[in-house]
């Protein structure tokens, strides 16, 4: 799953609006990164990543350059007497290889984009629920990616308006100490929350 089922829009969006309907409009704004580094264990992604890119992408490497010198090897050798369809395969298979090997970064970064997600996947799910039941109980209309907040949208927007704080407390994960006491300045309250250390670095994907 890589995208969440988010509402996301953008300052020319927003300027669709008319007053009268910018009224009726409750807008939230949430970052599924900063979510993701309050889970517990999430620090363990790193680690699988680490271990999927020496373990299997750098063996998957080394051998398909190999294999592209042996089969090239054997071709240089046997190509002049072997049938017409077996060259037009063989041919067919070094330049699958040569293709692969030419441009294994993006081959690479596609598969660790797919392994990241996988394994991000529960997390994600967990997310989604909870952000829905957030958006759902609070009766909140837009949900804007963290990034696309600026003063022009909205000047009304809040900290009580930030989703991923919200999430974070239906999910029951503890909290910087910072944002437990912003959010209780503000009017807030933390059910049980005595505050964290602030989070871990984000996951990269």
């Amino acid at each position: 799953m890589k995208k969440l089922l988010l509402v996301c829009v953008t300052v020319a969006a927003s300027l669709l609006f008319s007053n009268n309907a910018q009224s009726q409009v409750k807008i939230g704004y949430f970052d599924e990164q900063t979510l993701l580094s309050l889970f517990p264990g999430i620090d363990k992604v790193d680690t699988l990543m680490n271990s999927y890119v020496r373990d299997s992408l750098n063996v998957e490497y080394q051998y398909s350059v190999v294999e592209y010198q042996r089969r090239d090897s054997l071709f240089k050798k046997d190509s002049a007497t072997m049938p017409a369809k077996a060259r037009e395969m063989a041919v067919g298979e070094l330049n699958r290889l040569y293709y692969k090997i030419a441009n294994w970064q993006q081959y690479a970064q596609e598969m660790q984009q797919d392994k990241m997600d996988r394994l991000l996947l529960p997390y994600r799910q967990q997310m989604v629920a909870a952000l829905q039941q957030v958006v759902a109980e609070n009766k909140y209309t837009l949900v804007l990616k963290a990034e696309a907040i600026s003063p022009y949208i909205d000047p009304s927007l809040s900290i009580l308006d930030n989703l991923t704080i919200r999430t974070a407390i239906k999910l029951k994960l503890e909290l910087p100490k910072e944002w437990t006491d912003a959010w209780k300045a503000a009017g807030g309250t933390v059910p049980g929350a005595t505050g964290a250390k602030p989070p871990a670095p984000k996951p990269k994907q």
